[in-house]
């Protein structure tokens, strides 16, 4: 790095700048703030609860002290609705009534659906499984060949 050693241990042994130490004073106070809100005020937020208790600081030295020590908002998981019994198709029978035990294989089997999101969009997949072994029988995403046509690829 091109330094002298001199010039390495005079920069070691200085004490921390003022600017520093009100930078982890204020950081202190951040960090206080930001556990109250439950991990869930950004820099905005946090800026205005600090004003509100009488720390005065600029709105960009706090959102650069919370950047630097990796605090942000958690944001709470959207609802995704994800089912819609208003229709008129049909609906299967309950053949299992709850009866989820098998006494051999291949004699229960059950089924269901969820989705995945990936970067491309939501990725839906089937699952069946054997009751008895709880293995999976069969397994199966669609593959969209266009925005209108849609095919099933069994695993």
């Amino acid at each position: 790095m091109q330094v002298s050693p001199k010039g390495y241990y005079a920069w070691k042994g200085r004490p921390q700048s003022q600017r520093a130490q009100r930078d982890a004073t204020l950081l202190e106070c951040i960090r206080t703030a930001y556990k109250q809100s439950r991990h869930t005020y950004g820099s905005p937020r946090i800026y205005h609860e600090l004003r509100a208790q009488d720390v005065w600081c600029g709105r960009h030295r706090v959102a650069r002290l919370m950047r630097a020590d990796g605090l942000g908002a958690c944001l709470p998981k959207r609802f995704a609705a994800t089912t819609d019994s208003r229709h008129a198709l049909p609906v299967a029978p309950n053949i299992l009534n709850r009866q989820f035990g098998a006494e051999r294989t291949d004699a229960k089997w059950a089924g269901d659906i969820t989705y995945i999101w990936t970067g491309e969009g939501w990725l839906y997949l089937a699952v069946v499984l054997d009751l008895f072994s709880r293995r999976v029988v069969g397994a199966s995403t669609p593959a969209c060949a266009g925005p209108c046509e849609r095919r099933w690829r069994g695993n």
